[in-house]
């Protein structure tokens, strides 16, 4: 399948209108929800653990510090993803999935064209690209949100909480959930194409791949996760 895909598309003017029709709808439609979701989270986070910091010995600005490792190493890269494999992973099975049950993908087969390629490489393309850049929307916004809690309940200061973000920052954890959002993304892209581009039958057996595609690419995400974390950080 992979080795069909990553051939070079056979129209570029095709390709590139392609790939910016999936840059809308895997990615820039997709930022309203993790925007959304990153600062609640973030905010929530920092409440309990403010709320579990209650010892006078341990000092306030541990708050802030431990809301920005668990945002950016965590949260942001890996459950974001999780997350955008129920959104983006439905919706490419079930776009893929209904040109196959209507033949779509046969007549292009006939006509020449490398389906696969025309149907997944800007897929691939499209969430590789672009979602580390909603990764990092999503660490600003996680941190950010954590801030405003703190402001809104009077848990702690807001310079015990900037402090405590400043505090022991490490550039290469950012690369690290860079890296792992990436592995993800092409995750998200593939496994559901595969459910989507291979399924038979009709509408429901659409739906069927379509909760199959997102029930294994979560679960592949999750143990993805724990490997690259042994491999990156360990």
């Amino acid at each position: 399948m992979l080795g069909q895909v990553f051939r070079i598309p056979q129209k570029r003017a095709v390709f590139k209108e392609n790939l910016f029709k999936e840059i809308e709808e895997l990615g820039l439609k997709s930022i309203g929800i993790v925007a959304f979701i990153s600062f609640f989270v973030g905010g929530v986070v920092a409440i309990q653990t403010a709320l579990n910091v209650d010892n006078p010995m341990i000092p306030k600005y541990l708050i802030g510090f431990a809301t920005k490792r668990s945002i950016i190493l965590e949260f942001a890269p890996t459950f974001m993803s999780v997350i955008l494999a129920g959104k983006v992973g439905s919706y490419i099975t079930s776009s893929i999935g209904t040109m196959r049950v209507t033949e779509q993908i046969d007549a292009l087969e006939v006509m020449g064209v490398n389906s696969l390629n025309y149907l997944v490489l800007p897929k691939i393309i499209a969430t590789v690209s672009f979602y580390p850049f909603i990764v990092l929307l999503a660490m600003f916004l996680g941190v950010f949100g954590g801030w405003v809690s703190g402001f809104a309940t009077g848990l702690f200061s807001s310079d015990d909480y900037i402090m405590g973000v400043r505090e022991d920052f490490k550039p290469i954890f950012i690369q690290y959930s860079l890296i792992k959002t990436m592995v993800f993304a092409f995750i998200i892209a593939t496994v559901p194409s595969f459910y989507g581009f291979y399924v038979k039958g009709g509408s429901l057996e659409v739906g069927k791949a379509s909760t199959q595609a997102v029930v294994w690419t979560s679960v592949v995400i999750i143990v993805l996760n724990y490997f690259l974390t042994q491999m990156l950080l360990g």
